[in-house]
């Protein structure tokens, strides 16, 4: 589990290091903003078509074969986006790199399900927790004081040649000590599963990327139409398969589970909330308050220790008061963002030192209740059944980010005016607006927990 929560650690940390190396991209390539867009959405937008797929070749050819094929496509695209000679080159290779984290993580969520006793699954589900949320919130940080320390004079570059020394070593840590699994009842791959599911994930992805920066054209609103109904086909052949006693791509009798539905919703609106708003966040330290990508990592260092402290309380406390833990890690999250907001618009210039102490609330709020999450998707998840639900979960959070990102990135960058505000004022009040736009997806997620089952399975 160790060598596994390692590539995990590396593949969610590559959706938000490239955050703060922007402006450096930026002025060395000569790139413009659709191709800085690009570099983070051709990531996302790989990462979320190919998971669920990844799942169902795993399970019918041995999950430690794709997770090991997955960890050496990542490295490769790694050394490629560290070599990238130009925009376009890098755009490319970070679509190769988001196949090898789709290939990647959701093998983890299966491993857990598969290969951790039931009574031990909430405190290493807990642990993948306290990973997924120190990558996301520590990869600002992270990516900071690399390009804030310049190694070798390779500036942004080395963001991505990090992940080379640790690719090389999980790849022989993985041989030797990852065991290997598969599922027996998966004969055959659902092709037109596949190829109808990929396209209702890619037309619903992509306009949640671009849809903000191309200012919402009617091309998005049709990509949305379009996914609607690839989505309806997707279930009607799903339907059809399992009616003949065949292999559906995503059994949908994994949805009559209440706690894994109910889970799917809480998970979507707390990535939502959590991509958007340290996206928001990084702008408004960057180019609000002029703050350098390190400056504006450790702003977030502070909330990261608190994230930690309190994902390793939860997961401690968690066998012992269910789901009261979720409920109060809900209600603190949400009082965070409200803080936040009303602070801002009450009057204070924001500064760093403003904005910390709220941010910490929020971490303490969100490490009670991002961290058990996860086990709440997949507590009661059949073996045989871990590894596509393990896919769906991934799905989910991508999506989730990837929605939050639209929704939240609208309403911050529509009410971010600095020719007119002048920079910081114009900063505190559209990071304001975002915490109260984050508020809502917090809110839903509180009332989600409320609806969940009261204790975590304690079998398998």
């Amino acid at each position: 589990m160790s060598v596994v929560l390692a590539a995990l650690f590396m593949a969610v940390l590559d959706s938000f290091i490239v955050v703060v190396a922007d402006p450096s991209i930026v002025a060395d390539l000569h790139a413009s903003d659709s191709d800085v867009q690009w570099v983070l959405a051709g990531y996302q937008l790989s990462y979320a078509v190919f998971i669920i797929t990844a799942t169902r070749l795993a399970d019918m050819l041995g999950r430690k074969r794709i997770f090991l094929f997955g960890v050496i496509l990542f490295t490769l695209a790694s050394v490629a986006c560290a070599m990238s000679p130009n925009a376009g080159s890098l755009i490319a290779s970070r679509v190769v790199q988001g196949l090898g984290a789709a290939l990647m993580v959701p093998q983890v969520f299966a491993f857990v399900t598969v290969l951790v006793p039931a009574a031990r699954r909430h405190s290493v589900y807990g642990a993948v927790g306290i990973v997924m949320g120190m990558a996301t919130i520590g990869g600002q940080v992270i990516g900071g004081l690399l390009i804030g320390a310049d190694l070798f004079d390779s500036g942004w570059r080395m963001v991505f040649w990090v992940n080379v020394p640790i690719g090389i070593a999980l790849l022989l840590l993985a041989l030797r000590y990852v065991p290997e699994t598969g599922s027996a009842t998966t004969r055959k791959l659902d092709m037109p599963g596949v190829l109808v599911l990929s396209v209702a994930l890619f037309l619903l992805v992509l306009p949640l990327i671009q849809g903000q920066e191309a200012g919402w054209p009617a091309w998005v609103w049709a990509c949305f139409a379009g996914s609607a109904v690839a989505f309806g086909l997707f279930v009607a052949i799903e339907r059809s398969l399992e009616r003949r006693d065949a292999d559906p791509l995503v059994p949908l009798t994994l949805f009559k589970q209440r706690s894994f539905s109910l889970g799917l919703i809480l998970v979507l609106a707390l990535y939502a909330l959590i991509y958007s708003y340290y996206l928001a966040l990084s702008v408004t330290m960057q180019q609000g308050l002029g703050l350098s990508a390190l400056g504006a990592g450790l702003v977030q260092a502070p909330a990261a220790t608190a994230f930690f402290v309190f994902s390793m309380v939860a997961s401690r406390i968690i066998p012992k008061y269910g789901r009261r833990v979720l409920e109060v890690g809900a209600i603190i999250l949400a009082i965070g963002y409200l803080a936040t907001g009303i602070l801002l618009v009450s009057g204070p210039r924001i500064t760093p030192l403003l904005v910390i102490p709220t941010l910490v609330l929020q971490s303490v709020g969100g490490g009670l209740v991002i961290t058990p999450a996860l086990n709440t998707v997949l507590s009661r998840v059949k073996p045989e059944s871990a590894g596509v639900a393990s896919g769906v979960l991934s799905t989910a959070q991508q999506c989730g980010g990837a929605f939050g990102v639209a929704v939240i990135g609208a309403i911050f960058f529509s009410s971010f005016h600095p020719a007119e505000d002048g920079r910081v004022a114009a900063a505190g009040h559209a990071f304001a607006v975002a915490s109260f736009g984050v508020l809502v997806f917090a809110v839903i997620a509180g009332i989600v927990v409320f609806l969940l089952p009261k204790r975590p399975a304690t079998q398998g």
